[in-house]
């Protein structure tokens, strides 16, 4: 395997949107933000064909430019992509790559006073750009959304909260379950709190001043307030922690509104919109340190006990941890593109 950038069957095109939802929000983050959408082979030379789209979004400290990144013997996720379609394997599609940073990390693909209105951007603002822009079928029947981890949320949740744009998902170790996926944090995050008199605004002070993750600290303190600001954000957007800073308890006013967020609880509230889903992949490694091989196990009978037909969902555990399974993500990207209305 070359350690270097491979020609792809399909192209690639590299564009930046300008967000009219994205302008001023609370953190400051840019409005400008760059989206990528690959066509597959023979989109060119077919103008009359129409294409089913697939969404990509990324993990929490997920950006755009990362799906370039080459770790050794493995290629990255647009070239993978490509194989897909170049082989034959699978039905072309448009596959289309969001950026939803923040100055904390990620949004979690939600709309909050604590970071800004990225639900809206990616079904409102980048859907009708990119309908507008390719030859897609401009229907959520032939429209897909997938992701991994915090991605793997943001495609559980957007086609609940959103039907009428999304008809299909995938996701891979998504954020489920949060009484075993965060809740252990809590304690850890009240003991490291202690060194900035259990203020974490103060280590975000520190955070900002120095080279990042040069503390033990910062991944689980930097993914805490990132997740408070998108969940459980006061009105003028102070992010508000799920946890007592001193004693690691949990505050029960806002730690239900981080279990209010979780697909698991989410899945009967919206139960109309998971019936009408044409495909769901769910997976997850068996050794997944965030316990989420369980959400899924407990997303996957929600969905059944709600009546979604077994015929319409991959459920699959594999022998993984949480890192590092970006190799599935081809295997759901061809399921996906078979069952897409064409």
């Amino acid at each position: 395997m070359l350690p270097w950038e491979a020609e792809l069957a399909g192209r690639l095109d590299r564009h930046v949107l300008d967000s009219a939802l994205l302008r001023d929000n609370p953190l400051g983050d840019p409005h400008r933000r760059p989206l990528w959408v690959y066509v597959p082979p023979g989109y060119d030379a077919s103008p009359d064909v129409r294409y089913p789209t697939v969404y990509v979004i990324q993990g929490y400290t997920g950006h755009l430019a990362m799906w370039a990144n080459r770790t050794p013997f493995r290629q990255p996720f647009p070239e993978t992509a490509d194989a897909v379609f170049a082989g034959g394997t699978a039905p072309g599609c448009v596959v289309v790559y969001v950026d939803a940073w923040t100055r904390y990390g990620g949004s979690q693909f939600v709309d909050s006073p604590g970071t800004g209105r990225y639900h809206s951007y990616l079904c409102d603002e980048v859907v009708p750009w990119v309908d507008e822009r390719y030859r897609t079928i401009p229907d959520r029947e032939s429209r897909a959304i997938t992701g991994k981890s915090s991605g793997g949320f943001g495609a559980m949740i957007t086609p609940m909260l959103r039907p009428d744009v999304f008809g299909a998902l995938a996701t891979h170790a998504g954020d489920t379950l949060y009484e075993l996926s965060y809740l252990a944090d809590f304690g850890k995050a009240a003991r490291a709190l202690r060194d900035y008199d259990q203020d974490i605004t103060r280590w975000w002070a520190d955070f900002e001043s120095r080279t990042a993750f040069t503390k033990p600290e910062d991944p689980l303190l930097l993914s805490l307030l990132g997740v408070a600001a998108c969940f459980s954000a006061r009105e003028d957007g102070t992010p508000e922690l799920p946890f007592d800073a001193l004693t690691g308890a949990p505050r029960p006013e806002q730690w239900q509104r981080w279990l209010d967020w979780d697909p698991v609880r989410m899945a009967p509230r919206y139960a109309e919109a998971v019936r009408s889903l044409r495909a769901v992949w769910i997976d997850a490694g068996t050794r997944d340190e965030y316990y989420l091989d369980l959400g899924a196990e407990a997303f996957r009978a929600e969905i059944a006990k709600i009546g979604l037909p077994d015929d319409r969902v991959h459920f699959e555990l594999f022998d993984a941890g949480h890192a590092a399974i970006e190799y599935r993500y081809p295997l759901s990207l061809a399921w996906l593109a078979e069952r897409l209305a064409r």
